[in-house]
């Protein structure tokens, strides 16, 4: 019964990831857009190097022409953790480039102020606000919202109240249903699990159903409170609506199951997730590794770097992978096992990592006194792996202990071939 309801979650992630794929494809192509349709690099730089005083007269001659999507989000979050100063300027430089060209769109008043939620920059914000109802142009939802963002992002929940509470009393710009998803975001950030769900009551009271970014703000809620039940019921609610959750809800949920060493849905989760073509971050990979080798699920452990592979997964999710099994197998010296785990991540075309696991398997074939299967495990992995010195040091004392004097005249050489002399 379980294994039914195990694949019947399962079944329900893929195929509402598949109904959903074309709008997430969309969704994807606006991001793109978004972070590469300006050179940012050179500029970002460029504005690094600049003195405050040359800020303005740096975006000047950089930018002949405006363009609604810049400052992009990347950029003034870059140019806020060297210097807030010079990303306060750079809103200032594009609030009087609208004042300039008189422009009437609430979507460019709107989107600047959210790009000062970025630099948690609330009275900036208010003067993105108050020189578009001086142009008299009547703010919308998606402004307030953008201003009640602003406010929450910079600390100032009282001031975010009182925008809410304009917002009720208005016939004009009445909150939405991102109004309420920006409640209970900033509640879920902090943890505050009763506020994120009251917040929830509010929004669904107002006529407003949860959508699945208010699922997955009360998921993240609910494991950052350690909540882990309701996080499970809201992730299998959210799956029996339909809804479709992104792949860092979903890397949470495995992480919370990894947390709660739960194999079963581990794989249940790390499945559906493989299915659905995501790609999984290395601390992903690290701690369902890390549940499989303290569980002692070694058929997991072997089938799991083949599962990455075909996935088509990064080749450092694959490299964790790979290489702890072949650390698992060097501590036991098994070197049958070591070297067809090592032919098979080298025929994936993926390499070491972690030079400490190098050396692990180095040490397993001196416990071994294998030799000659050392000099062909080393020709095997160099074209794909430059050795440190500690690892030639090994090698060294490993091969005088051993009295293989001509072995220790060949690593000397090569150690100074790679400027270790």
């Amino acid at each position: 019964m379980a294994a039914a309801s195990a694949g019947g979650a399962s079944l329900r992630i893929v195929r509402v990831v598949r109904e959903n794929r074309r709008r997430l494809q969309r969704l994807v192509i606006i991001q793109q857009r978004d972070s590469s349709s300006w050179p940012d690099i050179p500029l970002l730089q460029n504005l690094l190097k600049a003195p405050l005083s040359t800020i303005k007269a740096t975006l000047d001659s950089e930018l002949t022409s405006d363009s609604p999507e810049f400052p992009s989000a990347a950029l003034l979050s870059s140019l806020n953790t060297s210097s807030p100063q010079k990303a306060n300027l750079v809103i200032e430089w594009k609030l009087e480039r609208l004042r300039s060209e008189d422009t009437k769109d609430h979507d460019c008043y709107a989107r600047l102020i959210s790009l000062c939620g970025n630099i948690k920059n609330l009275h900036i914000a208010m003067l993105v606000f108050s020189s578009m109802e001086a142009k008299g142009i009547r703010p919308t939802s998606l402004v307030f919202n953008s201003l009640i963002s602003t406010s929450l992002s910079s600390g100032n929940l009282l001031t975010a109240l009182s925008l809410f509470e304009i917002m009720e009393g208005s016939e004009i710009y009445k909150p939405d249903s991102n109004t309420y998803n920006a409640f209970i975001s900033a509640h879920a950030n902090m943890g505050n699990k009763s506020a994120t769900e009251a917040w929830l009551k509010v929004k669904m009271a107002s006529g407003f159903p949860a959508d699945a970014q208010t699922y997955g703000f009360l998921i993240r809620c609910c494991i950052k409170s350690r909540a882990f039940e309701d996080a499970r019921r809201y992730f299998e609610e959210m799956m029996f609506e339909g809804l479709l959750p992104d792949e860092s809800v979903v890397q949470d949920v495995l992480l919370m199951y990894c947390q709660l060493r739960n194999s079963d849905k581990v794989k249940e989760i790390l499945k559906s997730v493989l299915d659905c073509g995501w790609q999984i971050d290395r601390n992903m990979i690290k701690k369902v590794v890390d549940l499989y080798h303290e569980l002692g699920l070694i058929e997991e452990l072997k089938e799991l770097p083949e599962t990455l592979t075909k996935s088509g997964q990064s080749s450092e999710a694959c490299s964790l992978a790979h290489c702890s099994l072949i650390r698992m197998y060097a501590d036991r010296d098994r070197l049958d096992e070591v070297e067809y785990c090592v032919g098979r991540m080298v025929k994936h075309g993926v390499s070491f990592s972690c030079e400490e696991d190098v050396e692990k398997v180095i040490c397993s074939y001196f416990r071994r006194e294998a030799y000659d299967r050392l000099d062909m495990f080393l020709e095997c992995i160099k074209p794909s792996c430059t050795l440190r010195r500690s690892t030639y040091d090994l090698l060294g004392a490993g091969y005088r202990r051993a009295g293989l004097s001509e072995k220790l005249s060949t690593v000397v050489s090569e150690m100074k071939q790679a400027g270790f002399a």
